[in-house]
C-alpha cells in the first residue's frame, strides 16, 4: 500500500506549481537585494512588491499591511510583543488553546512586566465572547484568539469578537494560521488589528509566513536591525520562499471552493467509516469546526501506540501539534477544555486535504480498525 498522509495540519505537501514558480524565479538569478537601489536590486523589489500585492488581494488587505515573515510563529511574536509595545498599556488577554507560539510569547512577556491572563473554552472548544469581554479592562492593549484550533479545528468567533474590541478600542490578533486553509478571510470587512499566515499550511514552502497589519494600528517592532519590510520586521527578506508563499495564495484563491469540497467529501466520509468501524470512538469538538480537521479520542488505547502502528502501516498522522511532537505532557487544549483524564492520551487528529483520495480514507478506516481490534485483544 502506498503511504498515505493525513498530517496537512502539521505541514502541507509543496504543491509542483509553486516549486516551479521557486525554481522560474531562482533560474532568472534575480539575485539582487530587494534594498538595493540599483538595477539589480529593483528588479528584487519589484518581485518582492507584486508578491505582497497577491498576498494582500488574498485576504482582502492593502500592499502596504504585508510584512513578510519567516513563518507563523515569527508573525505571532512580533504581533504581541509589537502590538503590545505600540498600545501603551500593560495587559494582555489571551485564550489558553492558543499555539505554542502565542503561549509561550505571551509567558515571556509576563516575565518581563505585561499582565497576562488566558480565557478558557466551553467544553466544545469555542471561546466565549463574554468571557473574553470580562478579563478586558483600561489597561489591556491587546487580545489574542486563533481563528481555528490546531489540535481540534473549532472555529473561535472573531468576527463577533473584533466588532466588540473595537468599540472599546482594544486591538486583535488572531492567529488565522489554520483558517487560512479553508474559510474565506477579508480583511477589509474584519476589524482585527493583525492576522498571521503561514506558507507550509497552504501547499507552499516552509519557512516563510506573513503578518497583516492593519493600517494604522499603533506598532513598535521588537526586532533591531535594517529597515525592511517598513521598519516593521528587520532582516532581508527570503525572496525566493516569498514568490513561493504567494503562488501558493494565487492557488488557494483559484481553487479554494473545489477544494473545500472535497475535503469535506473525504471529512464525512472518514467520521461516518471511523463510527461504523471503530467501537467507542469518541468525536471531539464545536459543531462548527474547520473542515480539514478530523480529531478524536479511542478509550482506553495510547494514542501515541496507536499512531506507531499506523506508522507502520504507511498512513502519517498526529496526536496533535508538530510543535509539541514527543512531549509526554497531555494537550494543553483538551486540558482547556476540561477533557476527561481518560481521553487526554487516547485523542488523535488527522488533517486533510484536497490532494486526498476517497480510495485513502477507505484504506485508513479499514487499516485503523484492524489496529484497534488487534490492540484491545493485547
Amino acid at each position: 500500500m502506498a503511504a498515505i498522509y493525513l498530517d496537512n495540519a502539521a505541514t502541507t505537501p509543496l504543491d509542483p506549481r509553486v516549486a516551479q514558480a521557486m525554481h522560474a524565479f531562482m533560474e532568472a538569478e534575480t539575485f539582487g537585494n530587494p534594498s538595493s537601489i540599483h538595477g539589480f536590486g529593483r528588479e528584487a523589489r519589484m518581485h518582492l512588491e507584486q508578491a505582497r500585492a497577491t498576498v494582500a488581494k488574498a485576504i482582502g488587505a492593502e500592499p502596504s499591511e504585508i510584512v513578510f515573515t519567516s513563518g507563523g510563529t515569527e508573525a505571532d511574536f512580533l504581533a504581541l510583543t509589537g502590538l503590545m509595545a505600540g498600545s501603551g498599556r500593560s495587559a494582555l488577554v489571551a485564550s489558553a488553546i492558543e499555539h505554542h507560539a502565542v503561549l509561550h510569547t505571551a509567558e515571556w512577556m509576563a516575565e518581563n512586566a505585561t499582565v497576562v491572563s488566558y480565557v478558557r473554552p466551553g467544553a466544545q472548544g469555542v471561546v466565549s465572547v463574554v468571557d473574553v469581554l470580562a478579563q478586558v479592562s483600561e489597561r489591556t492593549g491587546l487580545v489574542s484568539l486563533m481563528w481555528v484550533n490546531n489540535e481540534t479545528g473549532a472555529i473561535q468567533p472573531i468576527e463577533a469578537l473584533a466588532a466588540a474590541l473595537a468599540e472599546r478600542g482594544v486591538a486583535l490578533h488572531t492567529d488565522a494560521i489554520q483558517a487560512l486553509p479553508t474559510l474565506p478571510i477579508d480583511v477589509s470587512g474584519l476589524p482585527v488589528s493583525s492576522l498571521s499566515m503561514s506558507g507550509h499550511k497552504i501547499a507552499g514552502p516552509k519557512g516563510v509566513g506573513a503578518l497583516y497589519l492593519r493600517k494604522g494600528t499603533p506598532y513598535r517592532s521588537p526586532l533591531r536591525g535594517g529597515s525592511q519590510e517598513r521598519g516593521r520586521r528587520a532582516g532581508t527578506e527570503n525572496l525566493a520562499g516569498i514568490i513561493g508563499f504567494a503562488r501558493a495564495m494565487e492557488l488557494l484563491m483559484q481553487e479554494r471552493t473545489q477544494r473545500v469540497t472535497q475535503i469535506q467529501r473525504l471529512r464525512e466520509r472518514l467520521i461516518t467509516g471511523l463510527k461504523a468501524s471503530v467501537e467507542g470512538v469518541l468525536f471531539h469538538g464545536a459543531q462548527v469546526q474547520a473542515p480539514q480537521i478530523v480529531h478524536f479520542a479511542i478509550p482506553g488505547l495510547l494514542a501515541q501506540t496507536v499512531l506507531m502502528n499506523l506508522d507502520l502501516a504507511g498512513i502519517a498522522a498526529s496526536s496533535g501539534s508538530a510543535c509539541t511532537a514527543g512531549s509526554i505532557e497531555p494537550s494543553h487544549v483538551l486540558l482547556a477544555e476540561g477533557c476527561a483524564d481518560a481521553l487526554l492520551k487516547s485523542s488523535l487528529r488527522f488533517s486533510l486535504s484536497a490532494s486526498n483520495t476517497v480510495e485513502e480514507i477507505d484504506q485508513v478506516v479499514t487499516q485503523l480498525a484492524a489496529i484497534v481490534l488487534r490492540l484491545r485483544k493485547h
